[in-house]
């Protein structure tokens, strides 16, 4: 009876030793065993493969036609193959076999990388188990007439988008925008040269009839901007004669929501170098509140003191007399802040909690950008200066922005504008958390600010906290000064300066207010 179609056959000699015994109607008779296995004969022949050695692959090949090499040499050239390498995957020790047919992973690489499964099938031949080969062997897809090809294509540009996954590499794009597209080119340049992009084809007597592996497109960059929130910020400075910038996060995480310069050219919201003046005060506020220092304690607003054989001074020479230390900060007492810092702070202290809200630390979004710097005091003058953000300290209104964001979420998080996995240089992006004691005071000293202190005339929406701050530049027994403004709502962390434009609370804060009030 014929054995069952789609059945293989295992002779019993087949089980054990050269030659084996086997019962028939005569007597016994001696049968001689194939020697190895089909697995060891496809491990040498993928082995020879991956080495190019096409005449060791042929001794294993039952009846190899006269073109064998031929068919390997041009599958390499016509995919422009700089290595393959190819295997029996194993999983737990089991290796895909069905009956004599064994599976195998190729791995090629060159123009284009790709990873494909074939399969062996191999059969009896002179006591040897040998490969029966086709073209069908190099890959499912090939016989006679048939080739397999690596197209060349123009790749499109490499998009950058907005959050919402809007295109900002655009002529379309604000102007501030651009900048920002600029900057992630020069960070990024190999993202951007556009090579070619690599497709394979299957081919039919020299007609394309069927694309095996598409071209790839390119990752966009995904960046965190929010153009209803930039817009809002650009609005805001259309007020403003004199060269500004905003910056707004999202203060739970440091993402860069909005960044904008007028006028363009100079992007002085990332790389600008000012004294933060007053803006600071919410650096020097933390460490005397984490020193002991409470809200409600009596402290002492002179309109001038003589620190350290320097006379410092508040705005316009209030004197606020005796008043408790959050109506202190409200008003942004000088003298008040100057005097605290040298007696209850040393130049290490007021550094250290100045590095914990990012002075210091280098600051990589994925874009050029600047670090704020908190040089060691030298002397008690220096310190006082330092402690009212003026003297050698410096800030760009990212890092102010990024100050406020750290009240406003619990813990100083670095600023981040590209969504990329590695960003070359990065700094850790581990939340620096602040004390609870001063969270809870600063969260009570910066709506202070807008509610009663030096923002109290501008109109703000409900919940807004922040801090003015009125930065002197230049020499000069009354030097030009520039004006901030930074501050919260909700989750919304921001900061706002205009270039030698005045007090914090007569341009930066009224920009500041149209801004959030321009917000949904």
């Amino acid at each position: 009876m014929a054995p069952q179609r789609g059945k293989k056959r295992r002779w019993p000699w087949l089980l054990s030793g050269l030659l084996v015994p086997v019962v028939a109607a005569g007597g016994v008779i001696w049968a001689l065993r194939t020697e190895g296995s089909p697995k060891e004969t496809a491990d040498k022949y993928l082995a020879a493969w991956s080495a190019q050695d096409y005449a060791g692959m042929r001794a294993l090949v039952a009846d190899p036609p006269a073109d064998f090499e031929t068919w390997h040499r041009r599958f390499r050239t016509d995919l422009k193959v700089t290595e393959a390498r190819f295997h029996v995957p194993t999983a737990s020790g089991v290796f895909a076999s069905y009956g004599d047919e064994i599976g195998f992973a190729a791995k090629l690489t060159g123009q284009q990388d790709w990873d494909y499964g074939g399969e062996l099938k191999l059969v009896e031949r002179d006591r040897a188990w040998k490969v029966a080969w086709t073209p069908a062997t190099i890959h499912p897809l090939l016989k006679q007439g048939r080739s397999l090809r690596v197209i060349s294509q123009q790749g499109d540009p490499l998009q950058v988008l907005a959050a919402d996954g809007t295109p900002i590499n655009t002529p379309s794009a604000p102007g501030s925008v651009q900048q920002l597209v600029e900057g992630i080119k020069q960070m990024f340049p190999e993202r951007f040269k556009s090579p070619a992009r690599n497709r394979i084809d299957l081919y039919e007597g020299g007609e394309p009839i069927q694309t095996v592996v598409r071209a790839a497109g390119y990752r966009p960059f995904q960046t965190t901007i929010d153009l209803k929130v930039h817009r809002a910020g650009a609005k805001a400075l259309e007020g403003v004669s004199k060269p500004a910038s905003l910056v707004a996060l999202r203060a739970s995480t440091g993402e860069i929501l909005a960044v904008v310069n007028k006028p363009g050219g100079f992007n002085r919201a990332l790389l600008g170098k000012y004294p933060p003046g007053s803006t600071f005060k919410v650096v020097t506020a933390s460490a005397l509140v984490a020193d002991g220092i409470e809200p409600s304690r009596q402290v002492t607003c002179p309109a001038e003191k003589n620190i350290g054989g320097f006379p410092f001074h508040n705005a316009d020479f209030e004197d606020f007399g005796t008043l408790p230390f959050e109506k202190a900060f409200a008003h942004s007492c000088n003298t008040t802040f100057g005097e605290m810092s040298v007696d209850r702070l040393n130049g290490g202290r007021l550094a250290e909690v100045a590095r914990s809200f990012g002075f210091g630390t280098p600051i990589t979004p994925g874009v050029p950008a600047v670090r704020a710097e908190f040089p060691d005091p030298k002397d008690d003058t220096d310190l006082a200066s330092a402690s009212i953000g003026q003297g050698r300290v410096l800030a760009s209104p990212l890092n102010m922005a990024s100050v406020a964001a750290a009240i406003a979420s619990g813990a100083w998080i670095a600023p981040s504008l590209v969504k990329e996995e590695l960003i070359p240089g990065a700094q850790p992006t581990n939340p620096r958390p602040l004390e609870q004691g001063v969270i809870t005071a600063l969260r009570k000293l910066m709506p202070a600010v807008v509610t009663e202190g030096t923002a109290h005339a501008v109109r703000f929406p409900e919940g807004t906290a922040g801090k003015t701050g009125t930065a002197e530049y230049g020499s000069g027994k009354e030097p030009p000064t520039h004006s901030w403004f930074i501050g919260y709502r909700g989750d919304l962390a921001f900061a706002v300066i205009a270039e030698g434009a005045g007090t914090g609370a007569t341009v930066a804060a009224p920009a500041a207010a149209r801004f959030l009030n321009a917000l949904p």
